[in-house]
C-alpha cells in the first residue's frame, strides 16, 4: 500500500512538473504571438529585408559647344524570377522553349537547349532571382522586355534588370586628364573628380529581400525612393580646337621622340581654356593622356621667364627698349659661374629689345645684375607684385606649386640673381606661365584660368562661374606696350621667325631650359636634357588667345623652342585663326577695281530678247533676220 501511495505521488508531481512547463510553453506562445508579436516580425523582417541605394545617373560633361565630353551609360545585369505569381506551370510549360530561343539569338552566349535546361531547373528548384546575364545595354533591355513571358509587364513576367551606370568619353582621348575621374578608393582627379558633388546626383532606396544562395531581391514597394540624376557641367573646351592641339602635338612628339610634352590655348578677355593636352610616351609611337602636365609639372621655366626679369627692370624704371648692352663674346662669368649664349661668338653690342628678341642669356644676366646687385630683394619684390610666386588656386585640383625663390633662402648665392634672371633656379607650371603672358595680352590685368563655365541640372541653370581676376594690373599700362613691342619682335626678328605670317600677327616667346633632376642634377650619363617652349598670344594686334607649348625631352638633336614648341603652336594658331571669323580683319572696299559688267553679251537673237524682256531691259537697234547678234 505504501509502495502504491509512493509511486502515485511520484506519477502527480511528474504530471504537475509537466503541466507547468505546458503553462509556460502556452504563455510565452501567446505573449510573442500577440504581446512581442509586433517587435519580432519586425526583427525577422530586418534581418531579411534591407534598404540597398540606387545608382542616380551621373551628370555629363559637356564641351564648349555642347559636344558630350562624358557621360554615364546604364548597364544592366538581367535576372528573373521564375516562379513569379502570374507565371503559372501551364503558362511556363508552353513559353519556355520560345524564351530560352530569343535569350540565346540575343546574347549569343548559349545554345536554345542551353538556356531551356536553365530555366527549368530554376522553376523546378523553385529560384527567385535567377541570373541570366550582365553588361546589357539599354537597347537589349528594351528588346528583353518584348520576350514571351517577359512581355506581360513589370514584375509580372519575372524579368528583374538591375541597373549600374558606366563612364564612357566619346572622344576618347581628348583632354582625358583634365576631364579626369572618380573612383572610390583613388583620389579624385580633373573635372569629375573637384565636381563630383554636383555630378554624382542623390542615390535613391529600393527595399531588397535575402533570398536562397546568399542573394538579394527586389521587393517591388511604393515607397522606394527614386534616384535623383547629377547636374551637367559645362566647360570650356572647344572640341575642335582640342583635337586641332591634340593631333599637331602628337605628330610633334613621335617626331622629335620626347618624354612627354603639353599644350594649352586660354581665352585672353575671360580666362576660359580652350584647349589642353597632356601626353607621355609609352613606346615609339604611341603617347597617353597619363598626367596632367599643364597644371601639375613645375619646372625651371627657361628663357620664357625672362619677359618678367625685363619687366621688372623697366617698371622699376632702370633700363628701356633702347639702352646698349655689351653681350661681349656670348660667355660671362659672374664670379665663379659662367652664363653663355647659344649664339657663338655673342651678338656684340645690342639694344636690349634686340636682347630680348635674341633671347641673350648675356644680355638678360647682365642687366639685371647691374641694377639689382645691391639689392636683389627688390628684383624679387618686383615679381611677386606681379603674382609670379602666387599658385593659381584652380577650381581642379593637382596644381604645382610655383616657387619663386627668395633672398631669405637658405640655397640663394651670389649667383642666384643672374641665374634666376634667365629662367634657372626658380620653378612654374606651364600654365603658371601661360597665365602671366595672358596678363601682357590682357593689357596687365591677369585671370584665373577657366575649366568650367556652368553648372546645369536638365537644362535649369544651376551656377555660373564668371572671370576670376587675380592681379587687376601687373605692371603700368607704359611697360605693357613696350612688353608687347618686344613679344613682336621675336616672331618678325628674333628666334621665333618660323611662326611669321601674312595673315596676322603672333607675339611670342621661345624658351628652351635644362631639365633639372634631384638625382642627377642637370646631367645624366653624361648628357643634357632639354625641355623646349614657346608661349604668346594672337593676333599681335587685338589679342584674343594666349598659347603655350612644352615638349620635354627631345631626343632627335633639336631642342630649341621656335624648332620642337613652334610648328604646334603655328598649327594651333592657324585653326584657330581659321575658323575664328571674328578676329579676321574687315575687308576693304577697293574702288580702284570696280568693274564695269554690260548689261548683255553677244547671244542668240531669240533667246536675248525673251531674257531681256523678262529682265525689263530695254532694247534698240535692228538686227534683221540674223541668228546670232551682238549687243552694246
Amino acid at each position: 500500500m505504501e509502495a502504491k501511495k509512493d509511486i502515485l505521488w511520484r506519477v502527480y508531481l511528474v504530471y504537475l512538473l509537466m503541466s507547468i512547463f505546458a503553462l509556460f510553453i502556452l504563455f510565452r506562445i501567446v505573449k510573442i504571438q500577440f504581446i512581442q508579436g509586433s517587435e519580432w516580425r519586425e526583427k525577422a523582417q530586418k534581418l531579411t529585408t534591407t534598404y540597398f541605394n540606387i545608382e542616380a545617373s551621373r551628370g555629363n560633361v559637356f564641351s564648349n559647344d555642347g559636344s558630350l565630353l562624358a557621360t554615364s551609360v546604364p548597364i544592366y545585369e538581367i535576372r528573373m524570377d521564375v516562379c513569379a505569381g502570374p507565371i503559372t506551370s501551364k503558362l511556363f510549360a508552353k513559353n519556355v522553349d520560345s524564351l530560352a530561343l530569343c535569350l540565346s539569338n540575343l546574347f549569343q552566349d548559349k545554345s536554345q537547349k542551353e538556356y531551356k535546361r536553365i530555366l527549368v531547373r530554376a522553376r523546378k528548384q523553385k529560384e527567385r532571382y535567377l541570373f541570366l546575364q550582365k553588361g546589357v545595354s539599354y537597347s537589349e533591355v528594351k528588346t528583353l522586355r518584348t520576350f514571351p513571358l517577359f512581355r506581360m509587364g513589370k514584375y509580372k513576367g519575372g524579368l528583374m534588370c538591375v541597373q549600374t551606370n558606366r563612364r564612357e568619353m566619346p572622344f576618347r582621348e581628348l583632354a582625358a586628364r583634365t576631364l579626369g575621374y572618380q573612383r572610390e578608393g583613388i583620389k579624385p582627379v580633373g573635372i569629375e573628380g573637384s565636381y563630383n558633388n554636383y555630378l554624382k546626383g542623390v542615390s535613391g532606396k529600393r527595399l531588397m529581400q535575402k533570398i536562397s544562395g546568399n542573394n538579394w531581391a527586389p521587393v517591388h514597394k511604393e515607397d522606394d525612393i527614386e534616384a535623383m540624376d547629377g547636374s551637367d557641367i559645362y566647360s570650356t573646351i572647344d572640341v575642335n580646337i582640342q583635337d586641332v592641339a591634340h593631333s599637331a602635338l602628337l605628330t610633334q612628339l613621335r617626331k622629335q621622340q620626347a618624354d612627354h610634352g603639353c599644350a594649352a590655348l586660354m581665352e585672353v578677355s575671360t580666362g576660359q581654356i580652350r584647349a589642353i593636352v597632356n601626353l607621355k610616351k609609352v613606346d615609339s609611337t604611341n603617347y597617353v593622356e597619363s598626367y596632367n602636365y599643364v597644371i601639375g609639372e613645375s619646372t625651371d621655366p627657361g628663357s620664357t621667364f625672362k619677359l618678367a626679369s625685363l619687366i621688372a627692370a623697366m617698371e622699376d624704371g632702370y633700363t628701356d627698349l633702347d639702352e646698349m648692352v655689351d653681350t661681349e663674346d656670348g660667355d660671362v662669368v659672374f664670379y665663379d659661374h659662367h652664363i653663355r649664349d647659344s649664339h657663338e661668338g655673342g651678338y656684340g653690342k645690342i639694344t636690349l629689345q634686340e636682347v630680348f628678341e635674341k633671347s641673350s642669356n648675356v644680355g638678360v644676366a647682365k642687366v639685371i645684375f647691374k641694377y639689382y646687385q645691391k639689392n636683389p630683394q627688390k628684383f624679387i619684390d618686383r615679381l611677386y607684385k606681379m603674382g609670379l610666386n602666387t599658385p593659381l588656386n584652380l577650381d581642379i585640383t593637382g596644381e604645382g606649386l610655383p616657387y619663386i625663390k627668395n633672398t631669405k633662402d637658405k640655397t640663394w648665392s651670389p649667383v642666384t640673381l643672374p641665374v634666376m634672371s634667365t629662367g634657372y633656379e626658380s620653378r612654374l607650371t606651364p600654365l603658371q606661365i601661360l597665365t602671366f603672358y595672358n596678363a601682357v595680352a590682357n593689357d596687365g590685368k591677369m585671370v584665373k584660368p577657366m575649366f568650367v563655365k556652368e553648372i546645369r541640372r536638365r537644362g535649369e541653370l544651376v551656377k555660373s562661374f564668371p572671370t576670376t581676376v587675380i592681379n587687376p594690373s601687373i605692371c603700368s599700362k607704359e611697360t605693357i606696350r613696350k612688353a608687347k613691342i618686344m613679344l613682336e619682335g621675336v616672331v618678325e626678328r628674333g628666334t621665333a621667325t618660323n611662326l611669321r605670317t601674312a595673315d596676322y600677327k603672333i607675339a611670342a616667346k621661345t624658351g628652351t631650359a635644362q631639365i633639372y633632376n634631384k638625382a642627377y642634377g642637370y646631367k645624366y650619363q653624361g648628357k643634357v636634357s632639354y625641355q623646349a617652349s614657346l608661349v604668346g598670344y594672337f593676333p599681335a594686334a587685338n589679342p584674343k588667345y594666349t598659347c603655350i607649348v612644352v615638349v620635354n625631352a627631345p631626343t632627335q638633336k633639336v631642342y630649341y623652342g621656335n624648332d620642337v614648341a613652334g610648328p604646334v603652336f603655328r598649327e594651333i594658331a592657324d585653326k584657330v585663326y581659321a575658323t575664328s571669323t571674328e578676329i579676321h580683319k574687315e575687308l576693304q572696299n577697293d574702288t580702284s577695281r570696280t568693274l564695269k559688267t554690260p548689261l548683255a553679251k553677244a547671244a542668240n537673237k531669240t533667246d536675248l530678247e525673251i531674257a531681256t524682256k523678262k529682265l525689263a531691259i530695254a532694247q534698240k537697234g535692228n538686227s534683221g533676220n540674223a541668228e546670232w547678234v551682238a549687243t552694246s
